[in-house]
């Protein structure tokens, strides 16, 4: 796992991960900018600052191993926050990196409040990137030729959202990016530009990455709202009675018989 890290670090250097990064920043910029709360955590890639467009008065960037900027060092299958504490974690390709993905998203969801959020980016395994590394790999069995990519595992969007669902999230948003092929000459990405808006009009599953924001749901409980005002009490509510007008017809006749009778 350390391998790679220190390699997806590397990789993004590169122009295709300049791409992919300023692409990512993006999304996260705008997804995180109105999600509210006090505590925030962000899990790997320190070359992304996940949490600059929060405005959460505790934010945090969560590592593996020591790193610039790292707050905490930590597994993040085990991380040191008690359940129910978090408003907001962020997940980098941290789940593609990890030894054990599904204990990391149980984790995340333990350390989260009811209606906390998780926001989460992951590589397209159905993508010219991921076909382009899987060719690679077919090279390298036969002695030649290198990666495109520093890793060889993916999660797939829908089976990610699978996991989610089984956890109790609801996924509020997803999308696609980077529609540019597997190229790492930086000139040759500039000539595809074109197909950025192209991709994301008329292929938008193939994109490179994929980005999604879900919501920690806790079923049978209901948010209330503060009561600023105190109900009226029912004495000081004005009573109207009903068929007063007959009332005094009634008495009337009951005082006039009375007399007659005298």
């Amino acid at each position: 796992m350390n391998d790679q890290i220190i390699g997806l670090h590397d990789w993004f250097a590169t122009p295709p991960g300049r791409y992919l990064l300023a692409w990512e920043r993006a999304q996260l910029d705008l997804a995180v900018a109105n999600i509210f709360g006090f505590h925030a955590l962000q899990l790997g890639l320190p070359e992304l600052d996940g949490l600059a467009a929060n405005r959460m008065p505790h934010r945090w960037l969560a590592t593996p191993l020591p790193a610039p900027g790292a707050h905490i060092v930590t597994d993040f299958s085990a991380l040191p926050f008690p359940a129910g504490s978090l408003d907001l974690v962020l997940l980098p390709h941290s789940l593609e990196l990890s030894s054990d993905p599904h204990t990391t998203l149980r984790e995340v969801e333990r350390v989260l409040v009811p209606e906390g959020r998780v926001v989460i980016c992951g590589l397209n395994p159905v993508s010219l990137w991921a076909f382009r590394q899987r060719r690679a790999h077919l090279y390298r069995r036969l002695g030649f030729g290198k990666s495109f990519l520093p890793q060889e595992e993916f999660i797939g969007y829908w089976r990610l959202r699978d996991w989610l669902r089984l956890l109790g999230f609801e996924v509020e948003q997803g999308r696609f990016g980077c529609y540019k092929p597997a190229l790492s000459n930086e000139k040759w990405l500039h000539h595809f530009d074109w197909m950025d808006w192209a991709g994301d009009r008329w292929w938008p599953i193939l994109g490179a990455v994929y980005f999604l924001v879900a919501v920690k749901r806790v079923r049978g409980m209901t948010l209330l709202g503060p009561a600023w005002k105190a109900s009226r009490t029912l004495a000081s509510a004005p009573v109207s009675v009903a068929n007063s007008s007959s009332l005094k017809e009634a008495s009337g006749r009951n005082e006039l018989i009375k007399r007659i009778s005298d």
